[in-house]
């Protein structure tokens, strides 16, 4: 008799939290991909049992603007997607510009940050008179 009544507490549990999670509306907002959400219900079943969603997402192709939203990566678009190509390795400079595995992107140019004495261990950190650049150190000859 105990089981039972387990049994149906825990079902009762499970259904209640299922259908608290179907009713919340908990989207968060990703500059980004900025997504637009359409539900399809059967009115014949539970609102929880046949829940399916569409996502359909807004690119910076098409609405260039969300790109200079706060919080965006940056103000250009790239392949759909914000970027600030002075800094991103992928789109250095100009879109589609990839840095070699060893380098940074440092005002728009790809960079050796081990080697590079304006640009030594990262970007603007230069070294002194005298100095060289070596694996990101700046070091006296």
């Amino acid at each position: 008799m105990k089981f039972r009544k387990l049994v149906f507490v825990s079902v009762l549990a499970i259904v209640l939290a299922l259908s608290i999670s179907a009713a919340s509306d908990d989207r968060k907002d990703d500059v980004n991909d900025a997504t637009i959400e359409s539900s399809d219900y059967s009115s014949a079943q539970g609102r929880w049992l046949l829940q399916t969603k569409r996502t359909r997402r807004v690119t910076c192709k098409k609405f260039p603007g969300i790109c200079d939203a706060k919080g965006s990566p940056g103000p250009q678009c790239c392949k759909k997607k914000c970027v600030n190509i002075l800094t991103d390795r992928q789109n250095c400079g100009k879109c589609g510009k990839k840095c070699k595995y060893n380098e940074i992107c440092c005002k728009g140019k790809c960079v050796n940050p081990s080697f590079n004495k304006k640009h030594c261990g990262g970007c603007n950190t230069r070294c002194g008179n005298g100095e060289y650049c070596v694996f990101g150190l700046c070091n006296y000859a």
